[in-house]
């Protein structure tokens, strides 16, 4: 510079000024072809592969803030040649501010490269099967430490290692403060480890009001939109101390449980008549019960000399237990009844409201409007074909119930 005559070779304000200039024109040069040529080339090359990582690239701007860095090394490695030694003080102070833009952009570039990296993790792992938002939270939250240690220690012009030698006097300050974060952390862990909850589950939780579809596991919140549309909030180690209901094991087995009771008026059950059972024979799911039913009856009577001329001697079918056999019977065969998992009819308890015939079973389409149709339509047919067994269900009585017999009071 002094042969081409920019500088004196005594050095002056002027020169270092004339130097900084320089040094600034070179920087944004660099800059201008970093941004003009070479993300420009990366852009027209980005649009011409079939790859999603490259347009995210290019959407995130992440080779933007990548080559802000470039001319902030360059200032950084060229300062020196603007100053003498014995103007160590300006130069040390615009070394470190140079140093502190560095770390900055440096962490916000790692910081969002990470949140790319984990962006393409999504959309390759569509099915949701692990979820790395909170590995990824709690990394980008260590390097921000880490960068405003680093940015501290060169603010005081100290060793970073000395402000981390420092910290560990005052780690249980920090541990009060990052307590939400750190217990956030480990439940991400045991949550992720353990395969306990993945986006897209269906979870139910009472105590925070959650029943719905998990939408996002982040490093301090586990988000659940419920079916009322709503969000709910909650927070990832209550779902390690406490309990929920996860119904991905529902989805996954392929069938979806029934249990659900009709109740019997105790009144309307009594044994079957030989021209009852000669009108259930007519039902084609019970025909060869009845016949068999009827057999095994008629020797267990003979072989213990049972007096078959009083209806309470011996066994004897009932009106109940052929309508129980013929359920079984029914959703045995019914096609969208799972045919390995449980299917059974069976008495409750019987209540003042009568006797509970429970159906427990499972349905094979586990989709939650089909699910409910098909249950319906069950439950339907049951009903519908309660009077053919000479049976009643109860109900409790209703004012129609009372008018109706008000009018009867009057006619008589």
């Amino acid at each position: 510079m002094v042969d081409w005559g920019f500088i004196s070779d005594t050095t002056s304000h002027v020169d270092n000024i004339v130097m900084l200039i320089i040094i600034v024109t070179l920087a944004f040069l660099v800059d201008y072809i970093c941004r003009n040529i070479l993300l420009g080339a990366f852009k027209r090359l980005a649009l011409k592969t079939e790859n999603v990582w490259d347009d995210l690239i290019v959407d995130r701007k992440i080779i933007n803030k990548l080559m802000n860095i470039i001319p902030a090394i360059l200032i950084y490695v060229l300062l020196p040649l603007a100053f003498p030694a014995s103007e160590y003080e300006i130069l040390d102070f615009l070394l470190r501010l140079c140093k502190i833009y560095i770390i900055a952009v440096s962490i916000r570039f790692i910081n969002s490269s990470l949140s790319l990296i984990h962006e393409i993790y999504s959309i390759k792992n569509s099915n949701g099967s692990k979820s790395l938002k909170g590995f990824v939270q709690i990394i980008q939250v260590t390097i921000i430490f880490i960068g405003a240690i680093l940015i501290i220690a060169t603010l005081m012009n100290q060793k970073a290692t000395t402000l981390f030698a420092g910290l560990g006097a005052s780690a249980a300050i920090l541990t009060l403060v990052f307590k939400d974060t750190l217990m956030g952390f480990v439940a991400g862990i045991q949550l992720t480890a353990n395969d306990m909850l993945r986006p897209g589950d269906w979870i139910t939780m009472d105590k925070y009001g959650a029943d719905g579809s998990v939408i996002d596991v982040t490093l301090h919140a586990v988000k659940v939109r419920n079916f009322d549309k709503t969000i709910t909030t909650i927070p990832p180690y209550a779902l390690v101390t406490d309990s929920f209901q996860n119904w991905r094991g529902m989805f996954e087995s392929g069938g979806r449980r029934v249990k659900r009771s009709v109740y019997i008026d105790m009144n309307s059950v009594k044994f079957c008549t030989p021209e009852m059972l000669k009108k259930f024979r007519h039902i084609s799911l019970i025909k060869d019960y009845i016949d068999e039913k009827e057999k095994e009856l008629k020797e267990y009577n003979e072989i213990h000399n049972i007096d078959s001329s009083v209806w309470v001697n011996g066994r004897r079918q009932t009106n109940l237990g052929v309508f129980r056999a013929y359920l079984a019977n029914y959703l045995k065969n019914h096609p969208y009844v799972h045919r390995e998992f449980y299917c059974m009819v069976r008495h409750l308890q019987p209540t003042e409201k009568g006797i509970p015939i429970e159906l427990y079973f499972f349905i094979t389409n586990t989709e939650w409007v089909t699910y409910e149709g098909l249950q319906a339509d069950v439950f339907d047919h049951v009903l519908a074909v309660i009077p053919e067994f000479e049976l009643s269900v109860f109900q409790n009585v209703s004012g129609t119930d009372l008018r109706q017999v008000g009018k009867e009071l009057l006619k008589a």
